[in-house]
C-alpha cells in the first residue's frame, strides 16, 4: 500500500511540473465526462416526462376517440354541408353492457366555442362531461365545486370554468354566482378549477389539451342545449359536424385485464365502424411499455454520442504521454540502471494516467451535477428567445424546454467516472509500455 501511495505521489508530482499542459489535457475528460451525464440526465428527464404524461392517462384506462375520416359522409346542400363521424351513445352502452370487466367509463363530448362575459371574450374548449371526469383527469378546484350527477338529471345550465378563463374573462372578480355566454345560451359558474399543466399529444392520436382554458357543462345539458350538430365557418364557407361523443375513457379494474379488454373493445368498435374507420384507441399500459423501451434506446444512444468526447480526451490523454516518454527518457534510464524494472515503469506512466483521468472525472462530476442549473439557464434564454414570438416553431420550442427537467441519477455519475478512468488506463497502456521497453544504455546516452 505504501508503494502504491508512493507512485501515485510520484505521479501527482511529475504531472503539476507541467500544470497548464496536465490541466489542457484533463480539460477532454472532464467535458467528456460532463457530456455523458448531461446526456443521461435529458434523457432520464424527457423519459419520466412521457411517462408521467401517460400515467396521468391512467395505467388501467382504455381511451376512445373519435377521428375525422379522411372521405366521411357528407348530405350536400346549397349552403352547407354534414359530416358525421365518430364515437356514438350505442357503443358507449354496448360496451358498458357486454364488457364485464370494465368498472368505470367517461363520455365526453368536447369542441372549440367562443365565451363571452360582459365585453370579454375567449376563445374556450368546451367540454361536456359527466362528474367522475373531475378525478380521470386528475382535476383539482381553486373555489367552488365540479359538475355533479344531480346537474346531469336536471339538465342544469352551470358550468365549471378553468383558471385561466377565469383570469381572462373575470379580472379581480369571482367568478362563481355569475353567468358566461356560449352561443345563445347562458350558463351560471359554479366552481373554478386551480392551474393544471397542459397535456401533450400522446400517442400519435390523442391531441394536448389546455385544461386552464376549458369550460365543463354537463353532458346531458350539451346535448339539450346545442346538440350533436355543430356549425363550422372558414374563409367564408360554412359546414357542420355532427358527433355524438368526443371521447370514452373506460377503467378496467385489473391492470392484467387491460389488454384482454382493450382487444375486446376494439372487435367490438370494428364491427360498426370498420367502413369510415373513425375511432382510435389507446392504451396508456402499452405506451408506458414503449416510453419504458424509448428510454432505453434513447440512454443508449445519447450515452453513446458522449462516449465519443471521452474517447477524443483519452486520445489526448495518450498523445501527452507520448510526448512525456521521449522528454522523460534520460529519466527512464536512470530508474532502470538503478535496478527499475519494466513492470514498475510501466506502473509509474499508468499511475500518471489514471490520476490525470481520475482528477478529470471528478472534475466532470462536479460539473455534470450542475446540468439541471445548467439547463434552467438555456431554458430562461429560451424562454426569453420565444416566448414573445409567434411562430409555431418557436412555440414549439418553447413547449419543448417548458417541461423538461434533466435527472441526474447516481448510477449516471458512478459510470462517467469509471469510463473516464478505465479510459485513461486503456490509452495509457501503450505509452507505458513504450517506455518499459526503452533500452537503459540508449535511454541514459538520450540528451
Amino acid at each position: 500500500m505504501s508503494r502504491l501511495f508512493r507512485t501515485i505521489q510520484l505521479g501527482l508530482k511529475n504531472l503539476l511540473l507541467h500544470k497548464l499542459r496536465s490541466a489542457l489535457t484533463m480539460l477532454g475528460i472532464v467535458f467528456g465526462v460532463f457530456s455523458v451525464i448531461a446526456m443521461l440526465a435529458i434523457g432520464e428527464g424527457a423519459s419520466q416526462q412521457a411517462q408521467k404524461q401517460v400515467l396521468e392517462l391512467g395505467a388501467t384506462n382504455i381511451i376512445v376517440i373519435s377521428q375525422k375520416p379522411a372521405e366521411g359522409s357528407k348530405n350536400n346542400n346549397a349552403n352547407t354541408s354534414v359530416l358525421t363521424y365518430g364515437l356514438l351513445r350505442d357503443d358507449y352502452r354496448r360496451i358498458r353492457e357486454t364488457v364485464n370487466t370494465i368498472v368505470d367509463a367517461t363520455p365526453i363530448r368536447e369542441f372549440s366555442q367562443p365565451a363571452r362575459y360582459l365585453h370579454r371574450n375567449m376563445d374556450i374548449r368546451l367540454v361536456g362531461c359527466t362528474a367522475n371526469y373531475y378525478s380521470v383527469n386528475h382535476l383539482k378546484m381553486q373555489s367552488g365545486r365540479f359538475i355533479s350527477d344531480r346537474d346531469q338529471e336536471d339538465t342544469a345550465n352551470v358550468c365549471v370554468i378553468g383558471h385561466e378563463v377565469a383570469k381572462t374573462l373575470f379580472p379581480g372578480e369571482e367568478p362563481r354566482g355569475k353567468a358566461v355566454r356560449i352561443g345563445q345560451v347562458f350558463y351560471s359558474i359554479v366552481g373554478v378549477t386551480d392551474h393544471r399543466t397542459a397535456s401533450a399529444a400522446i400517442g400519435g392520436s390523442l391531441s394536448g389539451q389546455d385544461y386552464d382554458k376549458d369550460i365543463y357543462i354537463p353532458l346531458e345539458t350539451l346535448r339539450a342545449r346545442i346538440g350533436d350538430e355543430v356549425m363550422i365557418v372558414q374563409a367564408g364557407s360554412r359546414s357542420s359536424e355532427k358527433v355524438e361523443l368526443s371521447q370514452i375513457t373506460f377503467r378496467v379494474g385489473k391492470a392484467e385485464d387491460v389488454v384482454a379488454t382493450a382487444n375486446v373493445i376494439r372487435e367490438t368498435l370494428a364491427k360498426y365502424h370498420a367502413d369510415k374507420q373513425d375511432v382510435d384507441l389507446i392504451v396508456p399500459l402499452e405506451l408506458l411499455e414503449q416510453a419504458e423501451m424509448l428510454k432505453r434506446i434513447f440512454n443508449l444512444v445519447l450515452g453513446s454520442i458522449a462516449l465519443i468526447s471521452l474517447i477524443v480526451g483519452g486520445i489526448g490523454i495518450m498523445n501527452i504521454m507520448l510526448a512525456t516518454v521521449t522528454e522523460r527518457t534520460r529519466e527512464i534510464g536512470i530508474r532502470r540502471a538503478l535496478g527499475a524494472k519494466q513492470t514498475d515503469i510501466t506502473q509509474q506512466f499508468l499511475t500518471e494516467t489514471s490520476v490525470l483521468a481520475g482528477i478529470g472525472g471528478l472534475l466532470g462530476v462536479g460539473l455534470g451535477l450542475s446540468t439541471p442549473y445548467a439547463f434552467a439557464m438555456i431554458r430562461w434564454i429560451a424562454e426569453r428567445a420565444f416566448l414573445n414570438q409567434s411562430s409555431k416553431s418557436g412555440s414549439r420550442m418553447f413547449e419543448m424546454f417548458s417541461g423538461l427537467e434533466p435527472v441526474v441519477s447516481v448510477w449516471s455519475l458512478a459510470l462517467a467516472f469509471g469510463i473516464s478512468v478505465a479510459i485513461g488506463i486503456v490509452f495509457g497502456i501503450y505509452p507505458a509500455r513504450s517506455a518499459a521497453r526503452l533500452d537503459p544504455i540508449e535511454a541514459l546516452r538520450h540528451e
